[in-house]
């Protein structure tokens, strides 16, 4: 009920996973994996991937890349409302400019 009071609904995300394909490179990004993430927020959003896919037993069964780590870029579009890009550091995700991808 309180959802409907605040107007506050779990939106879907266009999420597309960029890894490097040997682990620790700055350069050479490939798009890994794509799904769709329910979420209130970006935050939200970024937590459940991350938690996702570094459980082995929740990992798609079609997901050919590794676990996430330091240097992944994760993509959100939402279309009209914009692209943004993410990219795991040590102190959590820090948003970025697309040029990194390279």
């Amino acid at each position: 009920m309180l959802k409907e009071l605040t107007g506050s609904r779990k939106k879907e995300y266009d999420v597309t996973i960029f890894q490097t394909p040997v682990f620790r490179e700055n350069k050479g990004y490939r798009q890994v994996y794509r799904l769709s993430i329910k979420g209130m927020n970006h935050e939200e959003c970024l937590t459940s991937v991350f938690s996702q896919f570094n459980v082995p037993d929740r990992m798609p069964c079609d997901f050919s890349g590794r676990f996430l780590s330091t240097g992944d870029i994760l993509y959100i579009d939402e279309g009209r409302r914009g692209q943004f890009y993410y990219q795991l550091k040590s102190g959590g995700w820090k948003k970025i400019n697309r040029i990194h991808i390279r």
